[in-house]
């Protein structure tokens, strides 16, 4: 299993952003299979975690054109920086 995390400085978010972002989610459930998406937002960071099958998923899931999109006006408006790392989980342990 892999996950990307997602960590940002927020700019301005308006509407748009919002329903960008549900787009977004539910093209990355429905068309490329992303298993789960979490987020939260810590002082002025913004991290989100998806967790993907393969690297190939998330590869496909980054060079969509409607997420190709998502991202430029992210760039231009709604991030004033972020960071983006793909990782591999080796091992995971799970309480209750």
């Amino acid at each position: 299993m892999y996950a990307v995390i997602f960590r940002a400085k927020p700019g301005v978010q308006d509407e748009d952003y919002e329903i960008t972002v549900a787009k977004m989610r539910t093209l990355a459930f429905e068309k490329y299979g992303c298993l789960e998406f979490v987020a939260a937002t810590a002082g002025e960071e913004e991290v989100a975690i998806s967790y993907w099958e393969s690297e190939d998923a998330i590869k496909q899931w980054k060079s969509d054109s409607e997420h190709t999109l998502a991202q430029s006006l992210g760039r231009k408006t709604w991030y004033e920086s972020y960071i983006v790392q793909v990782v591999e989980i080796k091992r995971e342990y799970r309480f209750n």
